[in-house]
């Protein structure tokens, strides 16, 4: 008997294996048999959790976005005022999906164009959440910003981040908590250097 568990677990798998899959080598490029096979499962058999590659991508890419919105939005409330630490926060959450979650950057930058207009909308309206987010945490960090200095800031930051699956392969980059910390000092000096 497969449990709700069971099959929330198997979406995940299909997921995590289409993001990979399209990442490397294309939307169009990768067939339902190739992801079913990478989960073991027939292709046929994604069809019981998925209407079809299309709305594979649309998951991912709206569940991504939304992801980091809630996330952020946690980190904001769990946040003990100081604006120094919840903007370390934010850095830190950001970071993990930058490093965990390098084909969905990937999938971002090359497939957006591919979801449904309604889709895509949502990905965007998300995104501009998320940023606004970031905007007024920076500026209670850095009150000298102007509103459009802190989304550019926030901007660039987010570029520089987002950059890891552009920076060579896995293997190439120090290792994660050392990777980590680095963009976090980067991310903090960009910071620093847009507030002074």
């Amino acid at each position: 008997m497969v449990t709700r568990t069971d099959a929330q677990t198997r979406r995940e798998q299909i997921l995590k294996e289409a993001a990979r899959l399209f990442a490397e080598r294309g939307f169009h490029g990768v067939g339902v048999d190739e992801i079913g096979a990478a989960v073991g499962i027939s292709g046929p058999g994604l069809y019981r959790h998925f209407a079809g590659k299309d709305a594979m991508l649309a998951e991912l890419l709206v569940g991504i976005s939304g992801q980091l919105l809630t996330g952020g939005k946690r980190r904001v409330q769990e946040s003990d005022g100081r604006p120094d630490a919840l903007l370390d926060s934010l850095i830190e959450g950001h970071i993990d999906f930058a490093l965990d979650d390098r084909p969905l950057i990937t999938l971002h930058d090359r497939e957006l164009d591919r979801l449904r207009d309604s889709d895509r909308k949502l990905v965007r309206q998300l995104q501009r959440q998320y940023v606004e987010l970031w905007v007024t945490v920076v500026r209670d960090r850095y009150d000298r910003l102007s509103e459009p200095e802190a989304r550019a800031t926030v901007h660039a930051v987010f570029g520089l981040l987002n950059s890891t699956p552009h920076i060579g392969r896995p293997g190439s980059l120090p290792g994660r908590t050392a990777m980590a910390s680095l963009l976090h000092r980067l991310a903090r000096g960009a910071f620093d250097a847009a507030g002074t």
